[in-house]
């Protein structure tokens, strides 16, 4: 199982991670623990979107591409 999921900072709306994991409530739990140097300046997070994929190169791809500038855009003007 893999999912790329996005994640929006509680208290800073405008701050928003996107990563790939096998176990989002896992990660998400990591990211509000202040585990990952990349996220713990704007915790807590919520997860507001996740999506599965069953090959790993396909949701690899899609991380990619969610953090490349035309994917912010896409992710700004229809998930969030």
């Amino acid at each position: 199982m893999h999912y790329v999921y996005i994640l929006q900072s509680v208290e800073h709306p405008d701050q928003h991670y996107t990563g790939l994991t096998d176990n989002v409530t896992g990660r998400l739990k990591e990211h509000n623990s202040g585990k990952s140097k990349h996220t713990a300046k704007y915790k807590p997070w919520k997860i507001i979107s996740s999506h599965y994929f069953e090959n790993e190169d396909t949701a690899l791809a899609s991380e990619k591409y969610l953090k490349s500038g035309s994917g912010r855009a896409f992710s700004q003007k229809r998930l969030r």
